[in-house]
């Protein structure tokens, strides 16, 4: 069983991969149960490893999550190896105050009348379990590696995996 710090630490780490690479994919069920996915902006995982994103408040991702909590949100670094998948539950917020403090220029293009745009919420995912993978080697270390381990039989390993459970 995990202790308290080795879960804190594992959060710190899934925490930092994800705002290294800041957009996630972010998986839902339609009304006939099929998964659906979208790319996503992360504006802020705070201290409680939660996700938190800037969209529209009627949407077709809103009403799926209504109708199913339940989500998914992937994130890939190819370049550096680094992956994270997020499970958990998400929920469609209004909080002036959070979208004030999550705001940013960058949201504009989807949000042309800006943070005091009136269909502007919030969606939160609360992170139940955090997967990642993450290589601190060099593209060119890695593919020294996977080329000897095809060469020697050998099963390639790769980089930094651990699961996490945020409870």
């Amino acid at each position: 069983m995990e202790t308290i710090e080795e879960r804190s630490a594992g959060m710190e780490k899934v925490s930092k991969l994800i705002n290294d690479i800041r957009i996630g994919m972010l998986t839902t069920r339609d009304e006939n149960g099929k998964l659906v996915s979208r790319p996503m902006a992360v504006m802020q995982v705070d201290e409680n490893g939660d996700l938190w994103f800037l969209t529209k408040e009627h949407s077709p991702k809103t009403d799926q999550i209504d109708q199913n909590y339940q989500v998914n949100v992937a994130f890939a670094n190819v370049s550096d190896a680094s992956y994270v998948s997020v499970s958990g539950t998400a929920q469609a917020l209004q909080d002036r105050a959070k979208i004030e403090e999550l705001w940013s220029p960058m949201a504009k293009p989807w949000f042309p009348d800006g943070k005091d745009d009136p269909s502007l919420s919030l969606l939160k995912v609360h992170t139940e379990t955090a997967e990642y993978w993450d290589s601190s080697s060099s593209r060119m270390v890695r593919l020294f590696e996977m080329a000897r381990a095809a060469l020697t039989g050998d099963t390639y390993q790769e980089g930094e995996n651990k699961l996490v459970e945020n409870r």
